[in-house]
């Protein structure tokens, strides 16, 4: 086995990865609409609606909108992503989520407040400070993309050409919120502390996607527009340090087509478009690139063994690979498809792909938003990183990108990573379970994170008591923005554990959280099934950019009423699952009754 602080090693070298509501069936299965787009006159008129808002609360006429994005909502709703300007300049993480009717009007709006504080409107708390504020940039974008990039290592090669937008960049801090104002820090809990703007700062937002060798270096930059200094960076680089292939699952179905006599790693069932067409798995050939299409002259690929590296990569070993990435990316697209009637990634069924044998000896997967797409290497380490988790992971990822987009930092990166360790459990399930129908089920997965490709059996990331692996936390604290996002990550995998499969009231057991103080003390789940529509409905019409632990518990909640009714037992699952990580206050469960219609209080725990 390899020792565990090598193994720490290994990952950081890899990735620094009451009475019951009756509900129409129609409203507890949420269906995605048919994809749909708006002109530029729709979009228009989904601006004016948003503009004629403006007065109502407080902003002047020097705020403006943007559609930067749309896709498919639930029951015949389309749903637009605004954002928000303040003369012609987007404010970094303040957009409204915009719910339509099919009638193009507005049904709701989820939006930031981070840009309340700018213009001469009542809502400017900061008034005269920020009432003129000056958007004539002193350095230029070249100067800026120049400052950026002096931290970058000599020999670095674009992917992409750098790029720069000159945005409003809010510096936020937290206020304590009223009532927690003499709390110790360590006895403080999401809500109470509110996030607040400090003041705004004139910014280049610059996109860095490069590469040193063979190591992608994707960052994001915020540089002072005014005196070229560094505001903040991360890292764009949206991976997961470990996963699993089917030299995991044995023999699988492959959608292929066969074409100019040979048969090709295209599935003409899922996606559209796209770089290849169609779904597609492509041969990096231990490079950096996607390179070209898997190819062979019988559909019969790989042996199902991990790749014996210095061997060929399209021969029956190197087809192995393949054949992982290609089992999951099914797997994922189908379950979404299925359960929620979402297409691909974006939800418009547009295709993607999966690069496999990335690199040499590669302990790494990641998401490229570059291309929308994945890429997936061999592992050194770790086995091949194609495990069915892994993917789903990823594929999240770019579920994420096209919706919610929550910045790859701080309290939203975590979320963004917690998403996609989610969606990569659910698919597993999912594909377990047999990969069909339009329920997930209740068992099928381990609730590990990178287990199948452990060369030890210990897994990367532990949902139940995300603590066990070292790094992770189990429960929200203020020190959690300053974690990798794989590891602040931990306390919202928690609380989806605890919505789906309850909790333990023994304080021996991984399930039990001490923040669980009200009756029963083990809380209930409510099945892995409608917790991921709760997540899903919650991060693709409701979480924005800047969605934080506090946030994303009341989006939860409004996306849990919105499928099973205000005041139900989904909707007290979702506070005491967020209570259970320091997010809010717990909540009793109602009393059972004689006709066993309300929640029982039963423990639903598995230890696997």
């Amino acid at each position: 086995m390899i020792p565990q602080p090598l193994l720490k090693a290994a990952l950081l070298a890899a990735a620094v990865l009451f009475a019951p509501v009756q509900v129409p069936d129609a409203l507890a299965a949420p269906m995605m609409g048919p994809p749909l787009k708006l002109d530029g006159k729709a979009q228009a008129q989904v601006v004016n609606q948003l503009a004629a808002r403006r007065p109502a609360i407080g902003l002047d006429a020097d705020h403006g909108y943007k559609v930067m994005a749309q896709h498919p909502g639930v029951q015949g709703t389309h749903v637009v992503r605004v954002a928000h300007l303040y003369k012609g300049l987007r404010i970094f993480g303040s957009e409204s989520v915009v719910v339509l009717d099919a009638r193009r009007q507005i049904v709701s709006e989820s939006a930031s407040p981070r840009r309340l504080h700018l213009g001469r409107g009542p809502a400017n708390r900061m008034q005269r400070a920020t009432a003129g504020f000056n958007v004539k940039p002193t350095i230029n974008r070249k100067a800026a993309i120049a400052a950026a990039l002096r931290d970058m290592p000599d020999g670095v090669v674009n992917v992409v050409a750098p790029t720069a937008e000159l945005l409003i960049y809010p510096m936020m801090r937290d206020e304590r919120a009223p009532g927690a104002e003499g709390k110790l820090e360590s006895e403080l809990n999401a809500v109470d502390l509110v996030e607040t703007v400090d003041r705004y700062e004139l910014a280049w937002l610059v996109r860095l996607r490069m590469r040193s060798g063979e190591q992608p270096l994707y960052y994001d930059v915020v540089v002072n527009a005014r005196d070229g200094e560094i505001i903040d960076r991360w890292n764009m680089l949206q991976t997961v340090e470990g996963i699993g292939k089917s030299q995991y699952n044995g023999d699988v179905p492959l959608s292929t087509t066969f074409a100019n006599n040979v048969y090709q790693m295209l599935d003409p069932e899922r996606g559209k478009g796209g770089s290849f067409g169609a779904m597609a798995i492509t041969n990096a050939n231990h490079g950096t690139a996607s390179g070209r299409v898997y190819t062979n002259t019988v559909n019969t690929w790989g042996d199902g063994k991990q790749f014996v590296e210095g061997g060929s990569t399209t021969g029956p070993n190197g087809q192995t690979a393949a054949v992982n990435a290609m089992w999951g990316l099914k797997n994922t697209y189908d379950m979404h498809k299925n359960v929620l009637g979402w297409l691909a990634l974006d939800g418009q069924d547009t295709a993607t792909h999966i690069a496999v044998h990335v690199n040499r000896g590669y302990d790494n997967a990641y998401y490229s938003d570059t291309c929308r797409c994945m890429f997936i290497g061999d592992g050194t380490f770790f086995t091949n990183l194609g495990s069915i988790d892994v993917v789903g992971h990823e594929m999240g990822h770019g579920i994420t990108a096209a919706t919610s987009n929550l910045v790859y930092s701080g309290e939203p990166g975590g979320l963004n990573e917690s998403s996609s360790d989610i969606a990569g459990e659910v698919v597993e399930t999912y594909a377990r379970g047999g990969g069909t129908g339009d329920v997930i089920p209740e068992t099928g997965n381990d609730w590990m994170l990178g287990s199948e490709i452990s060369r030890t059996g210990t897994p990367l990331r532990w949902m139940i008591k995300p603590s066990k692996d070292g790094n992770s936390h189990d429960a929200w604290s203020t020190g959690l923005r300053r974690l990798d996002v794989h590891y602040s990550s931990g306390p919202n995998n928690r609380m989806f554990y605890f919505l789906a499969k309850g909790s333990s009231a023994e304080n021996s057991n991984d399930a039990w959280s001490r923040y669980l103080v009200k009756q029963p003390l083990a809380m209930t789940g409510i099945g892995i099934d409608k917790a991921f529509r709760i997540w899903f409905r919650a991060n693709t019409t409701k979480f924005t950019s800047s969605t934080n632990y506090a946030d994303a518990r009341t989006k939860m909640i409004e996306a849990a009423s919105d499928l099973y009714g205000a005041g139900g037992r989904e909707v007290i699952a979702v506070q005491r699952a967020y209570a259970a990580i320091n997010v809010g206050l717990d909540v009793d469960e109602p009393v059972p009754t004689p006709s066993g219609t309300q929640a029982t209080g039963r423990t639903l725990v598995e230890t696997d």
